[in-house]
């Protein structure tokens, strides 16, 4: 697929507003249809395991949204929101550091994403000249075009000296809603959500939040269907309670566990989708 400059005509609205923006872009692919909220992914490229679960579980919960997820291609949570967008259908844009020939898309090692993003009619746009190879001040600099396009920032992980705040504190320049997820009290890798959390970010510990931030409604769901973010033991419980039952019957049939099927209890009903009432839960 060809590399092509970007006329100006054809730049995200918001990204020409910000205070020095790119001089010229090119593209390769498509950018989403007009309406498309824009939904910037960011975080460190050590990425755990519990910031790919929730970063998985969030952007799956976009699904059927008019919605593209941006990155910047890096390894780690970059990767992780690509990929994630691409297995639900969402549109994704990366802004590598490079210029967007094959011969010098950076990491080498996402060249196959990137070539994954084009062949799903996602894109891939930089402000580099195509055959363009990166320098270490080229992704801290790219980070400004990924934020001036977006609706909303969304932090996945960040320590204490991630690159990552950096985005951050242009999401708040930029006046763009930023959103953060949050992690266990003392884990470094929460350090930039909790600390930007304190200063007035969103919480981000479902998909409706998100899209709330985007001023997207949410659909409907038929009544009686389950929630499309459960967990497999979620799941489970919330099938099982198709009609009410007490504690120990929903022990004794579910096949996860007594401490697993106690945790999915509480956990539903903290989302207030279920209740106790008169000795058995019951949906909401």
């Amino acid at each position: 697929m060809e590399v092509r400059e970007l006329r100006r005509s054809e730049w995200p609205k918001q990204l020409q507003e910000i205070p020095q923006p790119p001089k010229r872009l090119w593209i390769r692919g498509s950018l989403p249809a007009a309406g498309t909220k824009i939904l910037a992914v960011v975080g460190s490229r050590a990425m755990t395991r519990y910031g790919q679960e929730a970063c998985e579980k969030l952007i799956a919960g976009l699904a059927g949204y008019p919605i593209s997820i941006v990155s910047g291609l890096a390894l780690g949570v970059d990767t992780c929101a690509h990929k994630a967008a691409l297995s639900v259908g969402l549109h994704t844009i990366a802004i590598p550091g490079s210029g967007l020939d094959d011969s010098v898309i950076s990491p080498r090692t996402n060249l196959l994403v990137a070539n994954n993003i084009l062949a799903k009619g996602g894109a891939l746009v930089s402000e580099h000249e195509p055959r363009y190879v990166p320098r270490a001040y080229d992704f801290p600099s790219r980070n400004r075009i990924m934020v001036g396009m977006s609706d909303a920032v969304l932090i996945v992980e960040a320590g204490p000296k991630s690159g990552t705040l950096i985005t951050a504190r242009l999401a708040s320049e930029y006046n763009r809603e930023l959103l953060c997820i949050p992690h266990r009290i003392g884990d470094v890798h929460g350090f930039g959500p909790h600390l930007f959390i304190r200063l007035g970010a969103a919480l981000a510990s479902d998909s409706l939040h998100i899209l709330e931030a985007l001023k997207i409604p949410p659909r409907e769901a038929p009544a009686g269907a389950a929630p499309s973010d459960l967990e497999d033991t979620e799941l489970v419980i919330w099938n099982m309670l198709e009609e009410p039952q007490t504690r120990d019957e929903i022990l004794r049939a579910s096949s996860h566990g007594a401490g697993d099927a106690l945790t999915a209890l509480v956990a539903l009903e903290l989302r207030g989708l279920i209740r106790e009432e008169f000795g058995a839960w019951r949906r909401i």
